[in-house]
């Protein structure tokens, strides 16, 4: 039986819980398109979801809460005074805002069909911490990040920006099962499923080879791709790389009695949600590249969560690792969760007539090392 935890200790405990329930609710009230009041230290938002909210008698809307990134792709260059860098954008028109619009600003793929929007007159934002709240509560739900801010919503699922900090607390992930799995690279190899509390993602990690504390791994940060791992897509390069690393991995075990590790991580979208990513593929068929397709969603190109990446590391007992990618901004994004990156080895793949754009964008505008 372990030590009996003192009254701080217990306290803080419960608030932590009590904070990652409120969040998980939160995520569950904007998916059902139910209100939330978010809560900062300069004050709170009312808010319903633009994109899944439904409409209720006596509705009201006068302004419309959106990222910063869509009010410039809308042009809307009257906003900017009234947002910080970066800060979402809050909006008025001159009649409230009816659903039918709000989705209409928030939804890119709606553009052509509604052109001309406007004109809107920004506000100052007092409740800043909790606008920028909303904002990431809109993502780690995939929904479009657009909020009808409304007077008082009633049944509304109060959730704080600190809040939120607890729920992403990357200690809150723990191994849950393991289990030997043979793959088609290596018979040998085990199947690791992590879990957060009240967060229904489950990562997982395939270990590839005997694990040694004399070797140091090879390792792969792989976010989840169902339309190319699964599917076979040929719009992006997830699946031959998820294949190609497994290989890479299996090749050292059997010549070097090396090993590896594969991080595969619930981040569909580089953490935007797989129907943000269908509505990014939508635009790029229209012809905007994936940086562009994203900001035009009003959503970040990388949001992935590297300090999950880096506990799952040291819950597995990885220390320092070679890291397979061609992303130098991977790297430093594991080396400033604090794992130590020894190597990055390079993990560059032929272009198809589909995805070539697609790894010019990556080369020229993210800064992948593709030659």
């Amino acid at each position: 039986m372990g030590p009996a935890l003192g009254p701080r200790a217990a306290d803080h405990r419960v608030r932590s819980v009590s904070a990652t329930r409120r969040v998980a609710r939160a995520l569950d009230a904007l998916r059902h398109g139910w209100a939330i009041r978010t809560m900062g230290g300069d004050g709170a938002l009312d808010l319903l979801p633009a994109e899944t909210a439904f409409a209720e008698p006596g509705l009201d809307a006068s302004r419309l809460l959106i990222s910063d990134a869509r009010a410039v792709t809308l042009k809307l260059a009257n906003q900017r005074a009234a947002a910080a860098p970066h800060a979402p954008v809050l909006i008025r028109g001159p009649e409230p805002f009816t659903l039918d619009l709000a989705r209409a600003i928030a939804d890119p793929a709606l553009d052509l069909r509604y052109p001309l929007k406007g004109p809107f007159l920004a506000e100052p934002i007092a409740a800043r911490e909790a606008a920028a709240a909303a904002m990431e509560l809109a993502r780690l739900a995939g929904i479009l990040p657009a909020f009808l801010v409304v007077s008082e919503a009633d049944e509304a699922q109060e959730v704080s920006a600190a809040d939120l900090t607890a729920w992403k607390a990357p200690a809150a992930l723990t191994i849950q099962s393991r289990a030997r799995l043979p793959v088609e690279a290596l018979e040998e190899a085990e199947i690791v499923a992590f879990r957060a509390r009240d967060d229904l993602r489950e990562h997982v990690a395939l270990v590839i080879g005997r694990q040694s504390s004399e070797r140091v791994p090879l390792v792969r940060l792989h976010s989840e791709c169902l339309t190319g791992d699964v599917l076979g897509s040929l719009k992006c390069d997830c699946g031959p790389q998820l294949d190609a690393a497994l290989h890479a991995m299996a090749e050292e075990a059997r010549q070097d009695s090396g090993w590896g590790v594969l991080l595969y991580l619930r981040q569909e979208g580089r953490g935007i949600g797989l129907i943000n990513k269908l509505r990014a593929y939508q635009l790029q068929d229209q012809g905007f590249d994936t940086v562009d397709a994203n900001e035009r969603l009003g959503l970040p190109t990388e949001a992935r969560d590297f300090p999950v990446a880096a506990r799952m590391l040291e819950l597995l007992g990885a220390g320092p690792i070679r890291l397979l990618t061609n992303n130098p901004a991977k790297v430093a994004a594991l080396e400033g969760a604090g794992v130590t990156v020894v190597e990055r080895v390079p993990h560059a793949l032929p272009a198809n007539p589909h995805n070539r754009r697609y790894l010019a964008t990556k080369r020229d505008r993210s800064g992948h090392l593709l030659g």
